[in-house]
């Protein structure tokens, strides 16, 4: 045991954190994620069972944000005509805001099939049961 981590950040998921350079990007997935749209190279860290916004809470005491870029945080924005609601934004936006300060205000929403571009170069991902529409979460590491 450590003092001071979250117990749901498991040592897998810590080592990559750790190992995670500056610019570096970390996807954390909903639970309908399609796997397949990333690099078959891509590091998958599993954490069924667990929704994003504890995973997202825990990951942001030990992970800093990337200041020099203009949207260290980016999401899915929701497809034209799709009636869904989006409520689990608002939790992000509150963890964001309490844990990352200005750099966590700074999201960014893009095209479904654009998100899938941007997510096959990330460093690693951590699957979830979150079973929120258009929860998916993609984190730019920057320095202490």
């Amino acid at each position: 045991m450590l003092k001071g981590i979250p117990p749901i950040l498991s040592p897998e998921l810590l080592k990559t954190l750790c190992e995670m350079g500056h610019s570096d990007r970390l996807l954390l997935a909903d639970g309908n994620f399609p796997l397949g749209k990333l690099n078959p190279d891509v590091k998958v860290i599993r954490m069924d069972g667990h929704g994003i916004p504890e995973l997202l809470e825990a990951i942001l005491t030990v992970f800093p944000l990337d200041h020099y870029v203009k949207h260290p945080v980016t999401m899915m924005a929701v497809m034209d005509g799709d009636p869904v609601e989006t409520p689990i934004w608002d939790v992000y936006g509150e963890i964001l805001g309490r844990l990352a300060g200005p750099q966590g205000q700074d999201v960014e929403h893009i095209d479904r099939f654009e998100f899938y571009r941007q997510v096959k170069d990330v460093y690693a991902v951590v699957t979830t049961g979150e079973k929120a529409l258009y929860g998916n979460i993609l984190l730019q590491k920057g320095v202490v």
